[in-house]
């Protein structure tokens, strides 16, 4: 079972169908096709990559995503997609961790980068070699046969790669069809969050339906998303709660927003007035979702029905279990009865089959099928799971899991930095802000402007502080242990 299969019968079906649009251009179905078995021969054939290899996507949202995607898995090769925000250093760390042979990536990524291996920019003519290659048309792939490398991190800071199958991934699939909508070549796939991450990912149950792909390359923008909605009919697209409040606040919000069929949103917590505001614009067009990277999109959700007549504490819920999942509240690995606090765990064909290269994660983390996710909350008696924390120092702005302790190692490179600990502040348009708490050594002259420059150039911008809080001390408990919850009521009694 191969998911670049299922790409292959869409075409075959119906080969002139839009696939991919962007910018005024369109490639069909046939086109897409073929450019997925010439990149599986290029890789193959010119670079020698055998199956299994893994092959590294450091890519914009761009036309050249789903084809190089669903090419790496006809030649039975692992896709490691990567956030295209990342600071360089970062993306050679994941280069490395993964065991990458090779890198596709978008220009001027591709003119940044820090890599001892072969990059390959999707503008040049190495890539254009790739769509000239001998097709292969077709290779055989097991279920459980790895297909994407998703990053994420813990609070422990380095990355994990949680190893998803092509199993995991038609899962998933099966069940966005059984939970979120029908899908149809008449659909219409907007793609304005980034691929590497949960819009990519929910490219698939679009592609295995013959559906359009609109890719939307310029980062999101409220007024460029109206104006699909204008142009287009049935569309569906994911968004972070922070791009869903930018779409309500928008002037263009009072408008026709006939074309949209449906909105999921997911990745951090939505406030239930944002919600009601949403509903309001959008009516039964919503869908919330919750998930996590180790098992993609797919552990509970609050659907559209569910959406229509909710009350506050349903719309300020992750829903129930997903069709196929089953979700459990754990002390240790020991279930609770309904009503206990806890961490939630959860159980389906979609959870990942380990951290690549960490046992000693994978085995903290599953369990006879069961992922602990990390995050803690309260299932009710009828099934609904509220979340009440998340791990405990992540940080979500906009979206993105941004972790402290990244962070904090970067500032302690400074010499005049003694300690320091980051946290998330309340931000009404990103959700959350990092911000860093510093002790400087004594004596030492320290301007916030050098801990910046220090930020940008080992991490991505979006995980740089917003601002620094000087004190003399961090609160410390009796095992010498910083207590950030101290740290968090010192921000709120400072916005107060």
């Amino acid at each position: 079972m191969n998911l670049s299969i299922g790409l292959q019968q869409v075409a075959l079906r119906q080969p002139d169908h839009p696939a991919i649009l962007w910018e005024g251009a369109q490639l069909n179905y046939a086109g897409f096709a073929d450019q997925v078995s010439r990149i599986a021969g290029g890789l193959r054939d010119r670079h020698g990559l055998q199956p299994g290899a893994r092959v590294a996507m450091a890519m914009v949202n761009s036309p050249e995503f789903l084809p190089v995607l669903f090419g790496i898995w006809r030649a039975g090769m692992v896709a490691v997609p990567i956030n295209a925000k990342l600071h360089p250093r970062e993306m050679s760390w994941i280069f490395q961790n993964s065991g990458a042979r090779l890198v596709i990536a978008s220009l001027g990524i591709a003119q940044a980068l820090e890599a001892n291996l072969t990059v390959i920019s999707t503008a040049d003519v190495d890539y254009a070699a790739l769509l000239a290659s001998d097709p292969v048309a077709r290779v055989e792939s097991a279920p459980d046969d790895p297909a994407w490398i998703f990053y994420t991190s813990g609070t422990t800071g380095r990355p994990k790669g949680a190893v998803l199958t092509h199993r995991n991934l038609l899962a998933m699939s099966h069940a966005y069809y059984a939970d979120c909508d029908f899908v149809g070549p008449q659909d219409v796939r907007l793609h304005a969050a980034p691929m590497s991450h949960g819009s990519g990912i929910y490219a698939l149950p679009f592609v295995l339906k013959g559906a359009q792909n609109l890719i939307h390359g310029h980062g999101f923008d409220p007024a460029s998303v109206y104006d699909v909605l204008t142009e287009h009919r049935n569309v569906s697209f994911f968004a972070a709660p922070t791009m869903v409040t930018r779409l309500t606040a928008h002037g263009r919000s009072s408008g026709d927003v006939s074309g949209l069929k449906t909105l999921e949103y997911g990745g951090a917590p939505m406030y239930v007035a944002d919600c009601r505001r949403a509903l309001e614009i959008f009516g039964d067009r919503l869908y919330q979702l919750y998930g996590q990277g180790e098992a993609p999109m797919t552990i509970s959700n609050v659907t559209k029905a569910m959406h229509v007549e909710a009350t506050d504490e349903l719309l300020g819920s992750a829903g129930c279990a997903r069709t196929g999942c089953e979700i459990a509240i754990l002390d240790g690995w020991e279930p609770q009865p309904p009503g206990t606090v806890g961490e939630i765990a959860t159980r389906s064909d979609c959870v990942m089959s380990g951290y690549l290269g960490n046992t000693d994660a994978t085995d903290a983390a599953l369990r006879d099928g069961w992922l602990r996710t990390g995050d803690v909350g309260v299932i009710d008696a009828a099934g609904i799971l509220t979340l009440k924390d998340r791990s405990k120092d992540m940080i979500i702005s906009g979206g993105s899991n941004i972790y402290p302790r990244e962070i904090e190692e970067v500032l302690l490179t400074a010499p005049e930095v003694r300690e320091t600990a980051v946290v998330g502040a309340p931000h009404p348009d990103w959700g959350e802000e990092v911000v860093a708490f510093v002790v400087s050594e004594l004596g030492a002259s320290l301007a916030p402007e050098t801990l910046d420059r220090l930020c940008l150039e080992n991490l991505a911008r979006f995980k740089r502080p917003k601002r620094y809080e000087f004190v003399d001390a961090l609160p410390k408990n009796n095992y010498g242990k910083v207590v950030k919850t101290e740290l968090r009521s010192l921000l709120g009694s400072r916005q107060s």
